[in-house]
């Protein structure tokens, strides 16, 4: 055999031992080589009457297989390029391409000869497939790091190698479907206790263990090929039993997905079926819709946007190249108000020294006391010890001498969206910086130009906007002043990269792109409102449309007041008179007559409770708005739905237009983690690349329009898009590679 991603021997008692390790990465996965080498091992093993039984382990410290190589898989997803071949040959042909590492680990698995596999690390999605098809599990018990999981419905996908018709003939129907469903992980000591894992042993046992059990065992067989084999739980094949949970698990799941992810069905679809046939039918089953859902545009922007590109942002790929990496010993927060604490708190729990500034003692004190709060919550649920946690409270002091500023590395001013005080604060802090020193402002709307005037080194001034909770919050927006340099530009990246948060860089303008397009959504709410469709109706189909919280939930969270204010102010700078406009009078009565400001006052467009948790909608709405549509049937559910994305989508084209964003893998990922746009299309970008096609987009935004107003109206660049036959990732593709010109 000539093996690329494998090692292969066979010891004097006949086992074979097949090492996976592909050369030159850190990570086994499951790339077209390795599945070759796996094709080629199962032929040895089932022909060569020398080997007696087979043993699969890595070569890798970090684990077994991190599954499939979702590069390549990315490359194949989202649908067929054109071809001539007929309908049937491309079945056939995509049939084949998929069954064949399915196929082969079956064969592997009937082959007549025990199989074992020693697990020293990860075993996820593939890598965990390949190891259930394989007689015997041991894995290392000393390894903190290893879990196992299929986690494919999390970037849409469902499992492909046999994942769904082996966990639950294993582990019952019923342990199964979360774990497939939701893509969870766990844990070793889980997985014996499972059923998944058959042994537990030190790192450095787990391939003699593995040896021995196949040396003892000569005829093994799955579970399933044993003869009055039932799957765990009581349901044989053919029972009902199974129909009764698949109905409960498909309630379940269109309350939480609404149907907007088509590989949480496919696998509900593909075990419901799977589970009532032999494991031979079940497998090309789970073969059909693992192409079905491959081939979805959903499963081509998820991959894209939430693996490929959230992993390369993850690692600075927007970072300027040629200049070193600052290592931060020490960096400044100024404002201990709830964004500082936050921030406070995730440099210290990436291990750096950080000074808490704000005006008197107690306030800083009372910053402090915030990530106290979390790391106690931490350590009583097992998930710190209290000698972490102490150590990393340690690493943050409060203070309001700026001379405790002197010799950051950086500075993250985080007080309130005054300009005044801003720069005031630029001036106090730089006093005491070195020259070196990077000042970032925590701002959401105001431009970083016009706040860097207060700076002597404009060049070294740059925006760092983090989103709140900052401790759960994974995106940072970075934003360039007219003047900011790309050293300092590299220096913010690095920070965001030190303190485990994914960045991407955007260019000045007034609420930048993130706040400036979220802002679309709660209008488009608003406006509704104002047309008299019923409250309940927006709010459910904006969750409905993959969002996650309701138009006029989330201006609620901003505040009634903010949105007011934010408004008159664009009305003012557009020559609108807003105050006369059926939603400014509304949202007069409801600010400053009601006194309804949102959820930091209890009461907004909905009711709190004590807990400043969601009650319900305030019914005195309706004394002021006339409701004019109380149901939603089919068709208008649709005609909201495009309403609510497409609005979003139209103004990120504006930000492409105006600069203030120029790689759409950063306007794909800020639009899903800053503002929670629907994550099954990928993003505003692959949801007009992908879902819509960017000639059918730009005509249904034009049929809008027409229908609702300019504010859906394609701009210029939309429009030279479609006449090219453009994508946003062709004109705007990721940095250091070069845009297509489609036809």
């Amino acid at each position: 055999m000539n093996l690329e991603t494998f090692k292969f021997d066979i010891d004097a008692d006949g086992i074979a031992h097949a090492i996976f390790d592909v050369p030159g990465r850190s990570m086994n996965t499951l790339t077209g080589k390795a599945v070759a080498d796996i094709i080629a091992i199962t032929r040895e093993v089932a022909t060569n009457d020398a080997i007696k039984g087979l043993v699969l382990s890595s070569g890798k410290a970090s684990g077994f297989c991190a599954g499939a190589d979702l590069g390549e898989m990315g490359d194949r997803a989202g649908g067929a390029e054109k071809t001539k071949k007929s309908v049937d040959e491309l079945k056939k042909e995509q049939f084949d391409a998929g069954f064949s590492l399915n196929g082969t680990l079956r064969k592997l698995e009937t082959c007549g000869k025990p199989v074992a596999v020693a697990l020293n690390g990860l075993a996820l999605g593939g890598g965990l497939e390949v190891a259930l098809a394989c007689h015997y599990r041991v894995a290392a018990n000393d390894n903190p790091k290893l879990q196992f999981g299929l986690p494919e419905a999390k970037i849409g996908l469902l499992p492909g190698a046999g994942g769904t018709q082996r966990l639950p003939r294993l582990v019952g129907v019923q342990a199964a479907l979360p774990l497939i469903l939701q893509g969870e992980s766990f844990s070793a000591e889980q997985a014996k206790s499972m059923g998944v894992v058959n042994e537990l042993a030190p790192s450095s046992e787990t391939v003699a263990r593995a040896k021995a059990w196949v040396k003892a065992n000569p005829k093994a067989k799955a579970p399933w090929d044993e003869k009055g084999y039932k799957v765990p739980g009581g349901v044989p094949h053919k029972s009902p039993g199974v129909g009764q949970v698949a109905t409960m698990a498909n309630m379940m799941l269109a309350s939480k997905t609404y149907g907007n992810f088509p590989a949480q069905k496919n696998i509900l679809s593909c075990i419901y079926e799977g589970i009532q046939v032999p494991i031979d039918a079940g497998l090309r089953i789970e073969t059909r819709y693992f192409i079905n859902t491959q081939q979805r545009p959903e499963a081509k922007a998820m991959i894209r946007s939430l693996f490929l590109s959230t992993q390369a942002l993850s690692k600075g790929a927007n970072r300027p190249a040629g200049y070193p990496q600052t290592e931060f010993k020490k960096v400044a927060v100024i404002g201990a108000g709830l964004m500082g604490a936050g921030i406070a708190y995730v440099q210290a729990k990436a291990g750096i020294p950080t000074v808490l500034v704000d005006v008197t003692q107690e306030a800083a004190d009372k910053g402090k006391q915030y990530s106290v709060r979390l790391v106690e919550k931490d350590v009583s649920r097992g998930k710190l010890s209290k000698e972490k946690g102490d150590a990393l409270l340690a690493l943050i002091t409060p203070t309001t001498d700026y001379n405790a500023v002197k010799g950051a590395d950086l500075v993250v001013e985080a007080v309130f969206e005054d300009e005044g005080l801003k720069a005031k604060i630029t001036q106090a802090a730089e006093a005491v910086l070195g020259d070196d020193a990077v000042y970032g402002t925590n701002t959401s709307t105001l431009p970083i130009t016009g706040l860097a005037k207060a700076s002597k080194r404009p060049a070294n001034f740059i925006g760092i906007h983090f989103f709140s909770p900052v401790e759960r919050m994974g995106l940072v927006e970075i934003i360039n002043g007219k003047e900011t340099s790309e050293a300092t530009l590299a220096k913010a990246v690095d920070y965001v990269l030190a303190i485990r948060k994914t960045p991407i860089v955007v260019n000045d303008s007034r609420g930048f792109y993130t706040s400036r397009c979220f802002g679309t959504y709660t209008q488009e709410g608003l406006e509704m409102l104002s047309e008299g469709i019923k409250p309940a109706i927006i709010e459910n189909v904006g969750r409905q449309a993959g969002m996650p919280m309701g138009a006029l939930e989330v201006t609620d969270s901003v505040g009634l007041d903010t949105a007011l204010k934010v408004g008159r102010a664009t009305a003012k700078a557009t020559g609108f008179d807003y105050n006369e406009a059926p939603l400014g009078k509304m949202m007069a009565w409801i600010v400053e007559d009601k006194g309804r400001v949102g959820r930091k006052a209890g009461k907004g467009f909905y009711d709190y409770n004590e807990q400043g948790k969601r009650d319900r909608l305030w019914p005195g709405l309706n004394d002021q708005i006339e409701v004019k549509i109380d149901e939603c049937p089919p068709a208008l559910k649709k005609e909201l739905t495009n309403r609510i994305l497409v609005r979003q989508a139209v103004e990120v084209a504006r930000c492409f237009e105006e600069g203030v964003i120029t790689d759409a893998r950063d306007a794909d990922i800020g639009s899903i983690l800053a503002w929670g746009f629907a994550p099954f299309t990928g993003g505003c970008c692959s949801y007009v690349d992908l879902i819509w096609g960017i000639r059918e987009f730009v005509a249904e935004a034009d049929r809008l329009a027409d229908k609702y107003g300019d504010r859906f109206r394609p701009n210029k660049l939309l429009r030279d898009m479609a006449a090219r036959g453009e994508g946003f990732y062709d004109r705007f593709p990721p940095a250091g590679t070069k845009a297509k010109v489609a036809a």
